[in-house]
């Protein structure tokens, strides 16, 4: 329900704040009060397109703010949810547009586009009248009109899961096929590639493996050399071993001598003596294990190339050719076992497709009987609206398959023809604003449980009506206050009468210029204004009783 509307240099309105209640609230005024003024800014709010023309004059800057609180289950939240807009009690469009031709929208204070403002708007509000694209203008609210008729939410619910689903199987088929068709390209060279490196049969850590062994074969010769050199230092004639021996020797002559002072050095000298001769055992050993293997060398030196060659062209490491290999190995498998697996998808999507074909066939009959019904009971209210001579009528056509959506296969467009004899059309090419009005009036009054409750503007609905017709769209604005919040702004008594609360547009002249402003009328004020409507600037004493008497009705 629209809670509030605050305004602010918006053509005449310098500043205005309105509190709105439930039911039915009718806005009254003179020609050029300021009405249609108030409705530019709510549609600014409710993201109608932006005009600059609207900024009151000699002001930098329009705002228009308008606070609804929607019930806790509105679809409107779930909508938010998904732009991570956060959630309060209450919920704020504001819009801003400024004199340098820029403009600016948000909810709950997070900045959003004008498209986003106005889906938002447009699940609070409906409105019928000047609003171009709006009310039965907006011809793809048509559908949704005649399945709430209807009354099979929860068979659409199927459909849209339906249909989900088959676009998802659809889109799976497809790129399985692509897939399929740029595998089976490189068929050959994959193959090939596997081929490869079935015979290489590259493991992990090899290239480290190959290198330390290729660098041990290319330096035979220093590594001998080195072995070589160690060997005479150690056991040359002068070497070592010789002057090891000739001082254990020495020691060996005077220990007897030394009553045991020299055992620990003479001890340390036999160890000296073993570890050198394990040294030449291991020299000696490194020396027979270096003989050269120019053959080897080659082997080394070929697997080498071939693993770093193999990994260039699969642009990889060599170490990473072990994955490589098991994935085009995979990938070769998948070509030939996707015969089995395209076939499935097929399968798949065919029985969504038939599925979502099933639940759209029940969703066409359903359509089918609904509009029937609602034709006739449209039919049954046109007359007292003043719309004795028009018809109304419900088109149903099928959509070509590429059309089909989570709707179904139809489309929906109400068409009506004016006056007696007229060729039926568009319903939004056909009617007038005051008649496009009427007829929105009658489809409401026609359908019953709004699925998601929006509040109602009516603007024009009583344009060149009086009288009793004017009596009658009174007392379907009525009814619908009694269901759902509804806003109209009226030249007629008789609506006004009928109103819940009632508020009046008036303009002042001030120092500042001319301004519009409004104010909820008592019953006193109510009665004089209602008799003003009825008697013109002089107000009679009969007018006085007769809007009594429309108040009292």
């Amino acid at each position: 329900m629209l809670t509030s509307l605050t305004v602010s240099n918006i053509v005449l309105i310098e500043r205005l704040t309105l509190s709105f209640d439930g039911g039915l609230t009718v806005l009254t005024g003179e020609t050029g009060a300021g009405k249609s003024i108030l409705l530019d800014a709510l549609g600014l709010a409710l993201g109608s397109r932006a005009e600059f023309r609207l900024i009151r004059e000699g002001a930098d800057a329009a705002h228009v703010s308008a606070v609804f609180h929607p019930p806790r289950d509105h679809p409107v939240w779930d909508r938010l949810a998904e732009t991570d807009i956060p959630r309060d009690d209450e919920l704020i469009l504001r819009r801003r547009l400024k004199s340098d031709g820029k403009s600016s929208a948000s909810i709950n204070d997070v900045p959003v586009s004008a498209a986003l403002l106005r889906e938002i708007g447009d699940t609070l509000v409906e409105i019928q009248g000047q609003f171009e694209g709006r009310g039965l203008l907006d011809t793809s609210t048509h559908i949704t009109l005649l399945d709430r008729a209807a009354g099979h939410a929860d068979i659409l619910e199927k459909l849209r899961s339906g249909w989900d689903n088959w676009l998802q199987a659809q889109r799976n088929l497809a790129q399985a096929k692509r897939d399929l068709e740029k595998a089976r390209a490189e068929e050959e060279w994959l193959r090939d590639a596997v081929e490869q490196l079935d015979l290489l049969a590259p493991h992990t850590g090899e290239e480290d493996e190959l290198s330390a062994e290729r660098e041990r074969l290319s330096n035979v010769g220093r590594i001998g050399e080195s072995l070589s050199v160690a060997d005479d230092a150690l056991f040359g004639d002068s070497g070592a071993q010789t002057s090891l021996g000739r001082a254990l020797a020495a020691l060996e002559k005077t220990a007897p001598l030394a009553g045991g002072i020299l055992d620990d050095a003479k001890a340390a000298l036999e160890r000296a003596d073993a570890e050198l001769s394990e040294a030449r055992a291991a020299i000696g050993g490194a020396g027979h294990a270096l003989e050269s293997d120019p053959a080897r060398l080659q082997t080394v030196d070929d697997r080498l190339h071939e693993l770093r060659q193999q990994a260039r062209k699969h642009d990889c490491t060599p170490d990473e050719l072990v994955d490589t290999h098991a994935r085009l190995a995979a990938s070769l498998a998948g070509i030939e076992d996707s015969a089995g697996a395209l076939a499935a998808l097929a399968d798949n999507e065919r029985q969504w497709r038939d599925y979502y074909r099933k639940i759209a066939d029940v969703v066409a009959a359903n359509r089918i009987k609904a509009a029937a019904v609602l034709d006739k009971a449209v039919g049954a209210e046109l007359p007292p609206l003043k719309l004795d001579g028009a018809t109304f009528s419900t088109a149903i056509t099928d959509l070509p398959p590429e059309q089909f959506g989570p709707l179904g296969t139809q489309q929906v467009r109400f068409e009506a023809s004016t006056n007696k004899g007229m060729k039926s059309g568009p319903i939004d090419r056909i009617a007038s604003g005051g008649e496009l009005a009427r007829f929105l009036l009658a489809l409401k009054v026609s359908l019953e449980g709004d699925e998601a409750p929006r509040t109602l503007i009516f603007d024009e609905v009583d344009s060149g009506v009086g009288g009793a017709v004017a009596a009658a769209v009174g007392e379907r604005l009525a009814r619908l206050g009694k269901s759902t919040q509804a806003l109209v702004v009226t030249h007629s008594p008789q609506v006004a009468a009928k109103g819940d609360t009632h508020m009046k547009i008036a303009k002042t002249a001030t120092d500042s210029g001319v301004i519009s402003g409004t104010e909820a009328l008592d019953t006193d004020a109510r009665t004089e204004e209602i008799a003003r409507m009825l008697a013109g600037e002089e107000i009679t004493a009969e007018a006085r009783a007769a809007a009594l008497a429309l108040l009292e009705s």
